[in-house]
């Protein structure tokens, strides 16, 4: 059997993700259309944007940007970010099908964020909170030293300010770009978390799709309260690679939000046009309960 180049791995990769997840956008022009990734409907995209980037047919929840998740959940005008000059170091001058310093440049053009997650101050409901908010957009919401370095930082501004914290969640895991110092970050963000447990400070994890490897297994699934969008798949190893480990077939809706609720690693799941009223029922009851 001839043995594949990284280069070719990499090709193949790239090829098998692109057959199981076709183009949403239709080949019409202006992109007026979008086609849904679960049912496969085509949408007039001005219908997608004005219900919140939820598929009116079937409910299937689009990804948001961090900018568009902070205009929807929050106050308006309330965020105010902070930590926005770090970026990312080519720790290993790592190269796959192109070098990690090129790719985060990409990433940045693209997106016109400094790395996967945006922090800072704002109101909800006119309660004050620290917030994080991930973009999957940003080389897939993968944490990297810059990701955890924000979490830590959010987390000490919270308990300086004595504010709530909460963190959207949208990552494929651990940047392995960044290797091991990609991989400290779980323990380092579930350190900073617990300093905020240790005094009392809440903290909301919202887990979007996805969430998962080395997110997962850190400050995604140690939320206070724990609450997902529907059907996000939420874990740590993806279920292929879970079937093909075991050799065996998974349960209908493994790892999704639902079957993580029933079996009690969720405690809420929430529509994308509930949860804002929801976050500030639960904020609202953290602060009365807390005076």
């Amino acid at each position: 059997m001839p043995k594949l180049s990284l280069h070719n791995w990499f090709q193949k990769k790239k090829e098998n993700k692109e057959a199981e997840n076709p183009n949403e956008k239709l080949d019409i022009p202006g992109n007026l259309w979008i086609k849904c990734t679960k049912c496969r409907a085509a949408i007039f995209n001005k219908e997608i944007e004005a219900n919140q980037k939820v598929c009116p047919k079937c409910g299937f929840h689009f990804k948001l940007s961090a900018h568009e998740r902070i205009a929807l959940i929050l106050d308006r005008g309330s965020f105010k970010e902070i930590s926005t000059t770090m970026r990312s170091k080519d720790f290993l001058n790592f190269v796959d099908s192109a070098p990690y310093s090129q790719r985060i440049l990409r990433s940045q053009e693209k997106t016109g964020l400094s790395d996967a997650i945006v922090i800072g101050e704002a109101s909800i409901g006119k309660i004050a909170i620290g917030c994080g908010v991930m973009d999957f957009s940003f080389m897939g919401g993968s944490m990297g030293s810059v990701v955890g370095e924000k979490i830590t930082r959010i987390c000490e501004y919270c308990i300086d300010k004595k504010l709530p914290l909460i963190i959207f969640s949208s990552s494929g895991g651990a940047r392995m770009q960044e290797g091991i110092m990609s991989l400290m970050q779980m323990a380092k963000t579930s350190s900073a978390l617990s300093r905020l447990r240790e005094i009392g400070i809440p903290y909301i994890s919202v887990m979007t799709n996805p969430t998962t490897g080395g997110t997962t297994a850190s400050f995604a699934m140690l939320g206070d309260l724990n609450i997902a969008e529907p059907d996000a798949l939420i874990g740590f190893a993806g279920p292929r690679v879970i079937e093909q480990t075991i050799r065996q077939k998974l349960p209908p809706g493994f790892q999704r939000s639902e079957f993580l609720k029933e079996h009690g690693m969720v405690d809420i799941v929430c529509e994308r046009s509930k949860m804002r009223d929801l976050l500030i029922k639960i904020f609202a009851f953290f602060v009365n309960t807390r005076k």
